[in-house]
């Protein structure tokens, strides 16, 4: 064969190569579109059967729906006697809310009827034929109900009409009990057919036939403006008490089909494709440059906002080596961010300092991502500017993860405390010159206190002493014994002045006091020689009021003690302005008025206080009396509430009669076995 025909030959097999080529290609092509077109029609036809079953099953939750929430109002109405008005109004309102219920009977638990009420919205249901006729499934039901002791629907039946027609019903028996015995059934009449007018939005009726079918498939009732195709259909159960209703739902839409003219078809297919291609094209354009303006707007943000950030940032690799710094750092060093990222280590790192970061640093390298949960913890070191100062900062450290989720490095946030550290020990000092003026007003308020509370044991004992020397002038044959018991409470008093030097020494100090278990007796009987000494002055009569036996308490005799001595001595004090002398009455009484606690009052019959004064009664250095410090109630209400009570005071309002009571409680002692012969023990406590 010659050149001149191998030419053409080769020609012709590449010209039918590239038909080849080009005809697989159309033909992928078509059967490609042709899938699509298939794909698309079974997609559509799928998307509307879901839309049916979805209505289907929403038909039925709203079917379901309706009976129950007329049942509820079915047992409202069996509440009421039968035979009342109100039953019968009531049953005929439950009726005309509800078009769906026909009929509402009462009957007795012989099926003997007592009552009823027919929907106002046509014919009665039983006007063709008798409701005898159709008593064997409401009494099939009843007759479950009864065991049951709920209620219960039964079967559907057809009830004939005067029209020719008929409907489809179903009975809902409601059992009716008194507490002790049956009391007959509450029996109600559904329409099948308004139940499934109700179920579907009206736009959707116009638009599916929504039926009711047996287990055969025959339609016992239908609602709907059109017929259904059959194309699109779907059934759903509807589970009630005692029975189930097959809800059926078919669409009036016809089966999607196939565009008439194939080649049509396909060049719009083709063009469509294009134009969506084209479309994806230009929306990817425009995506990218809107993502680049975004990229470059955040990259625009982050930038400002790291350069207007008092917290200095580093970032570092997995070598150590500075990466990225923000400009707050490199003020905070004084190096810029060419010399921190080419240095070898880091130049802010003290000289005598590096190896021990050095090896911290490689600690941390070496730990990797697991050191993330110290970041929130942070850690306190020492840098130094480039000008050879020292400063501290707080580091708050964490790993820095790509977008693959590896770990390259880590990040840093550096804030300088130095300024923090300056206004800590600025504080310090402070403090420090705080406690030493507290120390001095202290030793202070202790001088007063003493000062004023030594006041009363040590007149006592002038008072005794003068009283000895005059006994001693005037000698006879009782002197002996009288001088005796004067120098025995000049022996007491100066006791009790050094316990109250004491006393008040360790509550300055706020010291544990040593408690005992005492008598309430045995600190009203100490008191009481001062007191009737001051009230004798006055004119004043002393009562006291204890229980036999005396309750027992537990607390630090001396300041007890003396918080009673100060209450009588304001007391007496409060009385000296009466004009009648015989008025002037001081009370104490003592009473347990729990299990743990006694009670103290002490009262007079002065003229009462004032609210001003009142309300700055316990505050220290406030005072009514031109001699006076103030600080005795301050005292006695610590007093009390370091033994865990409080101090209170009753005033009577302005004209009435009475006077003040001061009350206090202390914590009793606890109850022995044997009272008689159990020894008195003091038991030191802790206030």
């Amino acid at each position: 064969m010659s050149p001149a025909t191998d030419l053409p030959s080769s020609a012709a097999a590449q010209r039918r190569r590239h038909v080849a080529t080009w005809g697989a290609t159309f033909l992928l092509l078509l059967v490609a579109l042709g899938l699509l077109l298939l794909l698309t029609v079974r997609h559509e036809a799928g998307r509307e059967q879901e839309k049916v079953e979805q209505l289907a099953a929403d038909a039925a939750t709203q079917v379901r729906a309706q009976l129950l929430g007329t049942q509820q109002s079915l047992l409202a109405l069996a509440l009421q006697a039968p035979a009342s008005e109100r039953w019968q109004a009531d049953a005929l309102e439950l009726l005309r809310r509800n078009g769906q219920l026909l009929r509402v009977e009462r009957r007795l638990d012989g099926w003997l009827l007592t009552g009823s009420a027919d929907s106002p919205y046509g014919l009665p249901l039983f006007a063709q034929v008798a409701r005898a006729n159709f008593d064997l499934e409401a009494a099939a039901a009843c007759g479950v109900a009864r065991r049951s002791a709920a209620p219960v629907f039964s079967r559907s039946y057809f009830v004939p009409r005067s029209e020719g027609v008929g409907l489809e019903v179903l009975d809902l028996c409601l059992p009716l009990s008194d507490g002790a015995r049956d009391d007959g059934y509450l029996v109600a009449t559904f329409s099948l057919e308004a139940l499934l007018a109700d179920a579907l939005a009206p736009e959707q009726t116009r638009r599916h036939e929504l039926s009711f079918v047996d287990g055969d498939g025959a339609r016992l009732a239908r609602a709907g403006l059109r017929r259904g195709t059959g194309a699109y259909r779907s059934d759903a159960l509807v589970e009630l008490p005692g029975t189930t209703l097959r809800l059926r739902l078919d669409s009036a839409t016809e089966p999607p089909s196939l565009v008439p003219s194939l080649p049509t078809a396909l060049v719009f297919g083709l063009s469509l494709a294009l134009l969506a291609l084209w479309l994806l094209l230009a929306r990817d354009a425009g995506r990218r440059a809107r993502a680049e303006h975004a990229l470059a707007e955040s990259l625009a943000f982050r930038k400002a906002m790291e350069d207007s950030l008092i917290t200095g940032l580093r970032a570092r690799d997995l070598q150590g080596r500075i990466t990225y710094v923000n400009p707050a750092f490199c003020r905070m060093v004084g190096f810029s961010a060419d010399e921190l990222r080419q240095a070898a280590s880091p130049p802010y790192w003290p000289a005598e300092l590096a190896e021990t970061y050095q090896r911290r640093q490689d600690q941390r390298q070496a730990e990797g991502p697991a050191a993330q949960h110290r970041s929130l913890e942070g850690f306190e070191t020492l840098f130094v500017r480039k000008s050879g100062e020292r400063f501290p900062v707080m580091i708050y450290e964490a790993p820095l993860v790509d977008g693959q989720g590896r770990h390259t490095g880590w990040m840093s946030a550096v804030l300088d405390i130095s300024a923090q550290r300056q206004a800590e020990e600025l504080s310090r000092q402070q403090q420090e010159r705080l406690q030493a003026s507290a120390r001095l007003a202290t030793v202070g308020e202790m001088a007063s206190l003493m000062s004023h509370e030594l006041n009363q044991p040590l007149a006592a004992i002038a008072s005794y002493a003068s009283g000895s020397l005059n006994l001693m002038a005037q000698a006879d044959a009782d002197t002996p014994a009288l001088l005796r018991e004067a120098l025995q409470r000049i022996e007491q008093q100066a006791e009790r002045a050094g316990r109250v030097i004491k006393s008040v020494h360790d509550f300055v100090r706020r010291r544990e006091h040593l408690r005992e278990s005492l008598g309430a007796d045995l600190l009203i009987e100490a008191v009481l020689p001062l007191v009737r000494m001051q009230a004798r002055k006055s004119g004043t009569r002393v009562e006291t009021d204890l229980p036999q036996p005396a309750p027992r308490v537990v607390c630090d005799r001396t300041m007890v003690e003396q918080v009673l001595l100060n209450l009588a001595r304001n007391a007496i004090q409060a009385m000296e302005g009466n004009a009648d002398p015989a008025s002037r009455v001081l009370r104490i009484r003592v009473r347990q008025t729990k299990e743990r606690r006694v009670s103290f009052q002490v009262t007079d019959t002065g003229p009462g206080i004032d609210r001003e004064v009142g309300a700055r009664l316990f505050t220290p250095f406030f005072t009514t009396r031109r001699e006076g410090m103030g600080l005795g109630l301050s005292l006695c209400r610590t007093v009390v509430e370091q033994h865990g009570g409080a101090l209170e005071f009753r005033s009577p309002a302005p004209g009435a009669q009475g006077g003040t009571e001061f009350s206090f409680t202390l914590p009793a002692a606890r109850a022995r076995a044997d009272p008689q012969t159990a020894p008195d023990i003091p038991e030191p406590t802790r206030p």
